[in-house]
Formats: C-alpha cells, structure tokens, sequence
C-alpha cells in the first residue's frame, strides 16, 4: 500500500460573518460553518484533488493543511506532522500556492526567490542552481530583474509558484492552480504538476475544472458544504463521466431533480 502522506481527521472551521457580509446575504446568522468535519488521506507520488464549487469549504481546507489558519476541531498530518501541534514542521515538508498571494510591487523576481529561499534555510549554492533551472523552465530569467508591480497576471503567478517551492518541499498544495491563467501559462502549470509527481512528489489541489481533475488527479474528494460529499480514485468517483457523477452526487445530497 503507497505510504500515506497527508490525513485529514475531522477538521472544522467556522467564521464569523459581519454586519456587512450579513447584511449583503440576506442572512440573520452570525457563524458559518466553512468546514465541517472533513477528514481523508492523500499517499505518496499522487495528486489528489478536491472538487467543489465556490463556497464548499476547498480553500479554507488548504489553508488549514498549510497551518495559515487553525482548525476549531480536528487536525491534519503532513508528513507525520500534526498542523496544530507541530506547525513549523509542516511548514519545512510543505509549499503553498495560491492565487490570492500578494508579492510586494517594487521587488524583483530574483530578489523574492533570495529572500524566500533562505527563510527556508536553503544553502547559496542550492538555492542559485534552483534558481537558474525553475527561472529558465518557466521563462523568468528574462524578468528576473523587473519589479513585480510591471509583471503580467501569467508571469505574475509563475513568480509565486516557483517561490512555494524554492525549498524543494515534499508536499505541494495549490489552491486552484490554473485560476485567471491564460491557456498557455495554464498548460506550463499544469505539465509542471505532472513533472512533479513523476519526481515523486505529493499534490494536493483544489479545483472547480472538472477537465483538470481528469487530466491530473488520481484520487478525487468532492466536498459541498464544507463536507465530505465522496472520495476514492478518480475512475470509481468520475463513473466514465465526472461531471455527470457530480451533479449525481449534488442533486441526490441537495434533494432535488436532476
């Protein structure tokens, strides 16, 4: 059996909702449950997947597994590592990269590649030769010098993906990889992905793309709601059809005709 890399055991996660956000959903409630104990596993050398649609609890999950936010109840292990008990421990096996992700304007790549790398105590020589192969593998060796504020969306978001793994971390969890992407730098993403699993790496990433799960994923999670709706491999969960499996799934929970 493949050696279990991530587990998830009853993870909760509830914020407060302000006058304004209370006031913009019609609502009278004050709490929302934006995770309700989630719980799976994820094994070495795979790419999991967790599907659902915006709202159903995925980021608020990875930001949990990634020790940005502590879970009400619950916990997860990476890598052996609780994220409540042992949260910079996580942090060493783990690269984080989301689309959310605010690079000061007026550093340069080059710079935030440096900065970054010896905040994970990356020695100089490592750290310039990574440098040198992920700069040129995503073609930011040409811009390595302009500041980010004059960077486009597309280069933008392959200076952060190269940054969540200057340290070469055994596990990468990506909040929706190919989010705002123009076709091209989607594509250089997501062959990346596939590169990293062939290196044996574990991925962990969130989606709403039925295509990318397809494309990418071994073993998928669906979640509504903030729980865990079905799990398992990508073939017994997509049936031959994912998306039809989906809405299967969403409208038999939800009580409605298809």
């Amino acid at each position: 059996m493949s050696e279990e890399i991530v587990r998830a055991e009853g993870l909760k996660k509830t914020f407060l909702l302000s006058k304004k956000q209370q006031k913009i959903e019609k609502t009278g409630e004050t709490r929302r449950i934006a995770v309700n104990g989630l719980s799976f596993s994820a094994y070495r050398g795979e790419i999991y997947g967790l599907l659902g649609p915006n709202g159903a609890g995925k980021t608020t999950t990875l930001r949990m597994l990634s020790t940005l936010i502590r879970p009400d109840a619950g916990d997860a292990f990476i890598c052996g590592h609780s994220v409540v008990k042992e949260p910079a421990k996580v942090r060493d096996e783990i690269g984080f990269m989301t689309s959310e992700l605010k690079l000061e304007g007026f550093f340069t790549p080059d710079y935030l590649f440096d900065f970054f790398g010896a905040m994970h105590g990356v020695d100089k020589n490592t750290l310039q030769q990574r440098k040198r192969d992920l700069f040129s593998k995503f073609g930011i060796d040409k811009f390595a010098e302009v500041q980010v504020k004059n960077l486009s969306t597309g280069m933008l978001q392959k200076v952060s993906l190269v940054i969540s793994i200057v340290h070469d971390p055994t596990v990468v969890i990506f909040d929706e990889p190919t989010n705002g992407l123009d076709v091209l730098t989607a594509k250089v993403v997501t062959d990346f992905l596939a590169e990293l699993k062939a290196m044996g790496k574990s991925i962990l990433l969130s989606t709403h793309i039925f295509s990318l799960v397809e494309k990418l994923c071994d073993r998928v999670g669906i979640i509504f709601d903030g729980k865990m709706a079905a799990e398992g491999p990508l073939e017994e969960i997509a049936k031959g059809d994912l998306e039809k499996s989906f809405f299967d799934l969403y409208y038999s929970i939800k009580g409605e005709m298809v």
